[in-house]
This record gives C-alpha cells, sequence and structure tokens, in this order.
C-alpha cells in the first residue's frame, strides 16, 4: 500500500497493492494494523454506499459537532472526488483538492476530518464506496455550496449542467457557512 500527498498535506492518496491475472484481481483497501502503521485512521463505525448518474454532484457535504473522517473510494465507473479545509485556524482554509477515483485506478481518498467532501460523477455512472470515523448526525450536517467563486473548484463539467440535491443546490457560500474553529 502506498500513501501519496496531495497539494493539502492532511488528504492523502492511498494506493492499495492490486494482485491481478487473466482471473480478475485482488486488493486489500483497509487494514487496521496497517493503517495504524502509516498514521491513519484505523477504526470506523460505519460504511456507506451510493451510486450515481452522469453528471450528478453530490456535495459539498460536512459535520459540526460530530465531523466525520472519510476514506472514500469509487467501485464502479469515474468521479473527481473533492475535499475541502474548513478548518479556520488552517493556513490551507478554503484550499481544495481533488483526485480521479475509479474501479480502474483502484485509489482511494482519506478525507480527514474539519474538511467538507464532495464528488462528481465522470461518466454515465458511478458508485462510491466510504468508510466513516464517526456515526451520520443530520442534525449535524452542514454543506458548502458547490460553485462557491471563494473557494473555486475546477469541476470538469465540459459545459454540462451538474444534477444535484434540492439540499445542495441551496447551500450557502463558504462566506455564510459554520465552519471549524
Amino acid at each position: 500500500m502506498k500513501i501519496l500527498p496531495t497539494a493539502l498535506p492532511d488528504v492523502k492518496i492511498i494506493e492499495p497493492k492490486v494482485f491481478g491475472d487473466d482471473r480478475g484481481f485482488f486488493m486489500e483497501t483497509w487494514n487496521a494494523r496497517r493503517f495504524g502503521e502509516l498514521g491513519l485512521p484505523d477504526k470506523f463505525v460505519q460504511d456507506n454506499h451510493s451510486r450515481s448518474t452522469g453528471p450528478v454532484l453530490r456535495g459539498l457535504h460536512y459535520q459540526i459537532g460530530k465531523p466525520q473522517g472519510k476514506l472514500v473510494r469509487c467501485i464502479a465507473g469515474a468521479i473527481l472526488d473533492v475535499a475541502v479545509d474548513l478548518r479556520r485556524h488552517s493556513a490551507d482554509f478554503g484550499r481544495w483538492v481533488g483526485v480521479e477515483l475509479s474501479a480502474d485506478n483502484h485509489r482511494q481518498l482519506w478525507v480527514p476530518q474539519g474538511f467538507a467532501h464532495g464528488f462528481l460523477v465522470l461518466g454515465d455512472s458511478a458508485e462510491v464506496f466510504y468508510k466513516c470515523t464517526d456515526f451520520y448526525a443530520p442534525e449535524c450536517e452542514r454543506s458548502v455550496i458547490w460553485n462557491d467563486p471563494e473557494i473555486a473548484i475546477d469541476w470538469p463539467l465540459n459545459g454540462r449542467q451538474p444534477l444535484l440535491s434540492a439540499k445542495d443546490a441551496k447551500a450557502p457560500c463558504l462566506a455564510d457557512a459554520e465552519v471549524y474553529p
């Protein structure tokens, strides 16, 4: 397993070792002992799985009071997975990083607590699986609008309009959002 840096030091790309042959492949995507040795979380409490059509954009989501770290992977199709630093004390506050995750590249993205998370489906559909370090708490859920000009995420929409949930379409800009201290 390789850990690769991103432009945001706390967000990490994880490349599992893939063993493949003409029958298919095998890979270990999470191991508590190995993750602990690498300085990554070794305890998760919830797994989530979503399927979305293209060009669905989900996010940018986070929880205040019960922050979640997320280990994200795409198990079918491809997505641009995005993390935005929402820790006001951070030198990287408001900065974002995007990584393509796909069923073909097997990469995972570690999105730590204190970051908003979202993704854009790059093809016709994608399935996303992610582990969380804390439970979903609807009363703590917050979001930031996907196209906030202050954050300026370069979503590869190629002239298309993203498909959004009603809640995501009404999310506030970063300037009006509740963020981490």
